[in-house]
């Protein structure tokens, strides 16, 4: 019973109440990417856009954009929860609310935010709810926080065509993924950034459905 209910723990929002209190100052993190040593926290060029995109572990997330041409920069981080600024410790609780995400800022003159979802969708499977592979739990969960109406309006859009795309290749379960725009994001820890690239034999964790979506 014990094993039962700590994994509907970790399968259920917390309610405010129940959250870790979490801190009054940010973590810290580190300064720089270790791969194109541009600054995580900015500045940013002129003209360039953000998003943050949840797709499971972050660690394999952040390698599929920070190889994408037009993304300035990438950084994982903490999003969509209760707890200010968690450590990575807390958010694996399930009680602090927060998804493990990537956060892209990209050049929109080089690459286009349906490029960007294009990849976002066909590099996990965000049908699974509360999970991705064997990674279980609200940590998890496939999402997209936005940073404008244009960008929110051009993800529903994309959900709509890509869970279209599911359907006409026999796959029969529906997207999940939580579309919403951004809020309190948390940079996570120094260990945590760019940790493939540290790390080159490390964890991925991310498994396509194998659909392909068609962009406009």
């Amino acid at each position: 019973m014990f094993l039962i209910d700590m994994f509907n723990k970790k399968t259920e929002m917390p309610r405010p109440q129940d959250a870790l209190p979490g801190r009054a100052e940010p973590i810290a993190t580190s300064e720089a990417h270790f791969v194109n040593g541009r600054p995580l926290k900015g500045p940013y060029p002129a003209g360039a856009k953000t998003v943050l995109l949840g797709m499971g572990c972050f660690w394999g997330a952040e390698r599929v954009f920070w190889q994408m041409p037009g993304v300035w920069v990438t950084a994982v981080g903490y999003a969509g929860g209760i707890t200010p600024n968690p450590t990575y410790q807390e958010t694996t609780t399930g009680l602090t609310g927060h998804a493990e995400v990537v956060f892209v800022a990209y050049d929109p003159g080089i690459v286009s935010f349906a490029q960007i979802l294009k990849v976002f969708f066909e590099a996990h499977d965000p049908t699974q709810g509360m999970r991705q592979g064997n990674d279980i739990g609200t940590t998890y969960r496939s999402a997209i926080y936005t940073s404008d109406a244009e960008q929110l309006a051009a993800a529903r859009a994309m959900r709509d065509a890509f869970q279209a795309a599911l359907e006409g290749a026999g796959h029969g379960g529906r997207i999940t993924t939580e579309i919403a725009p951004v809020g309190a994001f948390y940079f996570a820890e120094a260990a945590h950034q760019q940790y493939l690239a540290k790390n080159p034999g490390g964890y991925c964790g991310l498994r396509g459905t194998g659909v392909s979506c068609a962009i406009g």
